[in-house]
């Protein structure tokens, strides 16, 4: 849109939009209307979060939370110790890691999986390495292929974590430039 003073203002929806029908007696131009009943819309999307050590999948039905888990496993923190201790804990660390993106696969798999056919999109969050490794299991390729960017800004996978990661997934982007702001013709 672009306002009176040529401030341009562009919305993206979180589901895609595509401009329909407006009621006709709304006080705000069709266009607006149309777009704000089209992002009140609940669509179903499946969240995945994983972090060194915890991981937590969900399937949302608009900010609803349908199915859940959320699980963790120890992963040994960083050591001071040198020489062949600290290469013993580094494969140790490497090895629990390699647990908690199995473990996390399984939980994935078996919470997301009977819903994959439903899920309009993946959101995830957290640590993007593991997310790829979790999401490179062949079990979850279909699931896979719905992942949407960007990643979620979330900190450890908790269950609170998970139930708000709908404010982020279904928020509306909205980018401003203002008049001064532009560059070109």
């Amino acid at each position: 849109m672009t306002c009176a003073d040529s401030t341009e203002v562009t919305l993206r929806a979180p589901f895609g939009w595509r401009p329909g029908p407006a009621a006709p007696s709304s006080p705000t131009p069709p266009l607006l209307t149309s777009f704000s009943a089209a992002v009140r819309v609940p669509h179903r999307a499946a969240v995945l979060l994983v972090r060194r050590g915890r991981w937590a999948v969900g399937v949302f039905d608009g900010s609803d939370l349908v199915v859940s888990k959320v699980d963790t496993r120890r992963v040994q923190g960083r050591t001071a110790a040198g020489g062949w201790s600290q290469q013993r804990f580094a494969r140790r660390r490497a090895n629990q890691t390699d647990a908690v993106v199995g473990a996390a696969a399984e939980t994935a798999v078996r919470v997301l999986g009977p819903h994959t056919g439903e899920v309009e999109a993946l959101f995830t969050g957290g640590d993007r390495g593991l997310v790829d490794d979790v999401l490179a299991d062949p079990r979850l390729r279909a699931l896979a292929a719905l992942r949407r960017g960007p990643a979620l800004e979330v900190g450890d996978p908790t269950k609170a974590v998970l139930l708000e990661t709908p404010a982020q997934f279904r928020a509306v982007e909205v980018h401003i430039v203002e008049p001064g702001e532009r560059t070109g013709p």
